[in-house]
C-alpha cells in the first residue's frame, strides 16, 4: 500500500509540474515559474523511474536526482518562486538575461550541493535549506495575505496551508526524521511528493486569481493576460 500511495504522489507531482508550468507559459508568459514547474516534474519523473527500476544509488539517475533537489531546495522555490509570484505582487517582470542568469545559478548551486548528498546528512548544506525555505515563506506568507486583501478568502487559506506544509517538509527532510519510516524513508516522500504536488497547484491557482484582480482593476493591461479563456 505505502509503495501504491508513493507511485500516486509522484505522479501528482509530475502532473502538476507539467500541467501548470505549460500554463504559466502558455498564458502568462511567465517563464520563471514554467521553466521552475518543469523542472519539478522532471525532478519527479526521473525520482520515480530511477525508484521503479531498483533504487541503485551508483545509477546516473541517482545523481540527477539529487542535482534537481539541490537546485529546486536551494534557489528554485526559493529565489525563482518568490521572482516569479512577484509578477502580480508588485508587477515585477524580470529581463530574459536576468531569467537566465537566475537557472545560470541554479545550476551551479545544484551541481555544487549534491554532492553532500553522497556523504549523509551535513549541517551546513542542511541548514542552509532551511533558511532560504525560510526566507521564502516570509514572502509566501505576503502573498497568501494579497489573496486575502482581494477577498479570494479559500485560495489565500490554501496558499497558506500549502506554504506551512512546505515548511514542515523542509525541517523533516534532515533535522527530523518520520519515527518508525521504513530505510527508503517513503512515508516522507508519500508526504514530500504530495506537498510539492499541491504547491504547484496552489500557488498556480493564487497566481491566476491576483493576475485576474490585477487585469480587473487597471493595474495590469488587459494586454498582457494571454489565452485566458483557455485556463
Amino acid at each position: 500500500m505505502k509503495e501504491l500511495l508513493f507511485v500516486l504522489a509522484d505522479l501528482w507531482l509530475i502532473f502538476t509540474g507539467f500541467f501548470y508550468g505549460w500554463k504559466f507559459i502558455r498564458q502568462y508568459g511567465n517563464y520563471l515559474l514554467g521553466l521552475e514547474w518543469f523542472i519539478l516534474a522532471t525532478s519527479g519523473s526521473n525520482f520515480l523511474a530511477w525508484s521503479l527500476l531498483g533504487g541503485d544509488k551508483g545509477s546516473f539517475m541517482y545523481f540527477i536526482a539529487y542535482f534537481f533537489d539541490a537546485f529546486s531546495r536551494s534557489v528554485g522555490v526559493s529565489l525563482i518562486l518568490v521572482m516569479g509570484l512577484m509578477r502580480v505582487t508588485h508587477r515585477y517582470k524580470p529581463t530574459p538575461a536576468v531569467d537566465i542568469g537566475v537557472f545560470v545559478l541554479g545550476i551551479a548551486a545544484g551541481l555544487y550541493l549534491q554532492q553532500f548528498h553522497s556523504h549523509g546528512f551535513h549541517v551546513v548544506p542542511a541548514t542552509f535549506y532551511v533558511i532560504v525555505n525560510a526566507l521564502a515563506t516570509l514572502f509566501l506568507a505576503y502573498f497568501s495575505w494579497r489573496l486575502w486583501k482581494i477577498r479570494a478568502r479559500g485560495l489565500a487559506f490554501a496558499a497558506a496551508l500549502a506554504t506551512a506544509a512546505g515548511t514542515f517538509i523542509a525541517l523533516t527532510y534532515d533535522f527530523f526524521p518520520i519515527p518508525g519510516d521504513d530505510e527508503y524513508r517513503t512515508t516522507f516522500y508519500i508526504l514530500a511528493l504530495t506537498t510539492w504536488g499541491t504547491q504547484a497547484f496552489v500557488y498556480f491557482i493564487s497566481y491566476r486569481a491576483l493576475h485576474h484582480h490585477n487585469v480587473a482593476t487597471g493595474a495590469e493591461p488587459a494586454s498582457n493576460e494571454r489565452s485566458v479563456a483557455r485556463a
